[in-house]
């Protein structure tokens, strides 16, 4: 998601042609709140004035609902209750997420919490949609201890999805990722590792990361212009890199759309990246009585990341299409969403402004597969969660120099939008090399002389 900068620019369109290897446990901490619930866990707050979260849910409206609550849920509830009268010794029924040990266990824990009406009906049958699809989808990977994993991971993100709808986080226009009490960033990346196929995952031109790495030690600020695919995006990114460019992984900075600091299914692990959070330009106008409300938000987060740059050592991502990208109705086939070149040249100013020298890299990423987004953009929160088990792809390019292109251009106006030409076409090249090394099933053997392909470490 980037800022929403209104502008008559032409897009750039892409052609059709051609820090460890597994997570340390995650600390659990108890936490009491009115409701009595037990197993939710601290973390650190912040209450700055926007991007709050809307009490959307009303106590009625829940009982009313509560009626046409998914059968899978209280047939969940007969067989807990079947089993604890066959057998008088088995162990009383979960009070909490974090005491389910089995799948019925989590699905009884929801249907309870909906009855004491403590979690909205419509945010609990998303939380039993997203268990299901995520169980199928880990399951279709075949590791010997799926169930297990699938239980263990479920536990913690519904409990996280529940500790927030009990107490709303709201982010600061700057989100530092939160690493304790509890650690979010490890509770995400633990999250999403078990969809990568990692024996069918690319990363190309590892020894651009290595530079940017470098640069970033000499305290100088690096840019990532990137297409955007999933909300999994940087989670992909940092499993991608983090044997190999640890730093990169932990401290990128996100620019990052409202629409994932305010689903609840999505907040938690937004919580856990450090985001620069803005209005996407695709949803400015949905309701026009919040405009005026939303560029004021995206202009203070403009001044937070203006001085974040001032201080140097600063790596940021953004997605100058303003969203994620979508196939194509007619084909079907993906590509990278055209870049908006205003947007491009506004992060060229701002690192160019900032005092600091300061590099822009083009990033390609493929991943749709494992998180697709819906066909449409919608305006309402709460998609559908489909996810899939699949190898995906990062890469990175040479730093391209807005003044090498310029300097044969006069017009500042053809200048912006050659350099944002320049910058797509590196993504979209990029993106067909990691197309063919994984749906095409090349390997590395689809390296070319300006894109080496090799495998992340798992």
């Amino acid at each position: 998601m980037i800022l929403s900068i209104p502008s008559s620019t032409k897009l750039c369109t892409c052609s059709t042609a051609p820090r460890v290897s597994a997570p340390h446990s995650i600390p659990r901490i108890s936490f009491s709140v009115k409701s009595g619930y037990a197993g939710a866990r601290r973390r650190s707050r912040s209450f700055t004035p926007f991007f709050c979260s809307s009490n959307m849910w009303g106590v009625a409206e829940m009982l009313d609902d509560k009626k046409s609550f998914s059968s899978s849920v209280a047939a969940a509830a007969a067989v807990v209750a079947s089993n604890s009268a066959s057998n008088q010794h088995d162990l009383s029924p979960p009070r909490t997420f974090l005491d389910a040990r089995t799948e019925q266990d989590l699905l009884l824990v929801i249907r309870k919490e909906v009855e004491a009406g403590r979690l909205p009906v419509n945010v609990a049958q998303g939380m039993e949609e997203l268990y299901h699809n995520y169980r199928n989808a880990v399951l279709r990977s075949g590791h010997p201890k799926a169930d297990e994993i699938v239980l263990s991971n479920m536990a913690d993100v519904l409990d996280c999805v529940f500790l927030d709808v009990l107490d709303p986080f709201q982010f600061s226009p700057y989100h530092k990722a939160i690493r304790e009490p509890f650690d979010y960033y490890m509770f995400g990346q633990k999250y999403i590792r078990p969809l990568l196929d990692f024996r069918n995952s690319f990363v190309g031109n590892i020894s651009v990361f290595n530079e940017i790495e470098k640069k970033l030690e000499q305290g100088e600020n690096v840019i990532l212009i990137s297409n955007h695919q999933t909300e999994a995006d940087p989670a992909v990114i940092a499993l991608l890199l983090e044997s190999t460019n640890p730093f990169i992984a932990e401290n990128l900075i996100y620019v990052a759309g409202d629409r994932v600091i305010t689903d609840p299914l999505c907040k938690p692990f937004s919580m856990g990246r450090n985001l620069l959070c803005v209005y996407s330009k695709k949803h400015m106008n949905d309701d026009p009585d919040l405009l005026d409300m939303k560029k004021r938000a995206n202009t203070k987060s403009l001044k937070e990341m203006s001085l974040l740059l001032r201080g140097g050592s600063k790596i940021i991502w953004i997605a100058p299409s303003g969203g994620r990208d979508r196939p194509d109705p007619a084909t079907n086939e993906w590509y990278p969403a055209p870049f908006d070149a205003s947007s491009v040249d506004n992060m060229r100013r701002l690192v160019e402004n900032a005092g600091i020298p300061g590099h822009i890299y083009p990033l390609a990423m493929m991943c749709h597969q494992i998180m697709p987004p819906p066909a449409q953009v919608e305006k309402d929160i709460g998609e559908k969660r489909v996810i899939s088990f699949h190898g995906v792809g990062l890469s990175a390019a040479p730093s391209i120099n807005y003044h090498e292109i310029a300097s044969e251009l006069k017009d500042p106006e053809k200048a912006k939008i050659a350099y944002t030409e320049s910058v797509y076409s590196s993504v979209c090249e990029q993106y067909n090399v990691l197309k063919s090394a994984i749906q095409g099933k090349q390997g590395l053997e689809a390296s070319t002389p300006s894109i080496s392909l090799s495998q992340p470490s798992q």
